[in-house]
């Protein structure tokens, strides 16, 4: 997204200089949608996101700031889920992150919808995908403090999601994530670690590890495994998904599939799901980029399949 500068503002102390700086960004969306996920009929899309960005720096050193989209953080309520909403300071090589924020499982680990983009999230909303790597993320309030500490190539985070209501304890969360270039291909490693105790659902402990890849040529590929010890179930849960991409000058494409097995976190008894997504983008410059999505999965209830196509505005 292009960024218009709206304010900068500067103090200067005889410690040192601390500056602040609010930034906004916008984009939209024009296209069709349509298939069993809505309903079997063709649909006009629209959308538009605007996005605030602040940012600040102490006399100290001790960085700081928030940001604010506004296309989710309608309804939301304080001290619960932030709705888009992120907060977070940093010193150094270490950073804690509040809000609407991924835990550090989730954080570790790569997801599979590595290149493309539709309008209507074709390719993420399948049964067989999982944004948060089928991790536990917004299973109280969806506000998350997550710190971590990164050098070296790698990162280590440690997060916690709060049960307002003091029913369940919290949702514990770490990941330990590391990037290196081997031969000209940057290889990322992600494993992560989840777990909660809860008064009437049942208490889960869930690792995941995630492997990708970035290849010269444009060339993309990542795989990623969990599996969750869900108390009362004599099988252990799991879920995987694999995906790849490609992108060359204008054009980006990406295909993902994904497989739970026995997976009931919810309480909800056992489920097995799976699905697969396609993506496409190709950008016409200046903000402007055409997109193609479909997506198809199958659950207990069924088939699914959706389908869009239109174009996108950055500004």
């Amino acid at each position: 997204m292009k960024t218009l500068l709206l304010a900068s503002t500067a103090l200067v102390a005889t410690a040192g200089i601390a500056a602040a700086e609010v930034s906004i960004s916008g984009y939209a969306e024009i296209g069709v949608i349509g298939g069993d996920r809505w309903g079997d009929e063709a649909q006009f899309h629209t959308d538009v996101d605007v996005f605030f960005a602040m940012t600040g720096e102490s006399d100290g050193g001790l960085a700081f700031g928030a940001t604010v989209d506004l296309d989710e953080v309608a309804g939301g309520l304080p001290n619960t889920d932030d709705n888009g909403a992120t907060w977070f300071l940093s010193y150094g090589a270490m950073r804690l992150d509040m809000g609407d924020t991924d835990g550090a499982y989730d954080a570790a680990l790569q997801e599979t919808a590595l290149a493309g983009a539709s309008i209507a999230d074709d390719e993420t909303e399948h049964a067989g995908y999982n944004r948060g790597n089928a991790g536990l993320d917004g299973l109280h309030d969806g506000q998350i403090a997550r710190v971590s500490y990164s050098a070296a190539g790698f990162t280590a985070g440690l997060s916690a999601e709060i049960d307002d209501s003091g029913v369940d304890d919290p949702v514990w969360g770490l990941g330990l994530r590391y990037v290196t270039d081997f031969g000209g291909t940057a290889i990322g490693v992600g494993l992560g670690y989840q777990t909660v105790d809860r008064d009437v659902l049942a208490d889960v402990d869930l690792i995941g590890v995630s492997l990708d890849a970035k290849f010269a040529g444009g060339f993309s590929a990542a795989i990623n495994y969990a599996e969750a010890d869900i108390e009362g179930q004599s099988d252990n849960a799991t879920w995987y998904s694999v995906g790849v991409g490609y992108t060359m000058n204008a054009l980006s494409v990406g295909v993902n599939y994904g497989e739970f097995d026995d997976w009931a976190l919810n309480g909800a008894g056992s489920e097995d799901r799976s699905g697969f997504g396609l993506a496409a983008t190709y950008d016409l410059g200046g903000g402007l980029a055409a997109h193609l999505g479909y997506g198809e999965g199958e659950d207990t209830a069924g088939q699914e399949d959706s389908y869009s196509f239109g174009l996108s505005m950055s500004f």
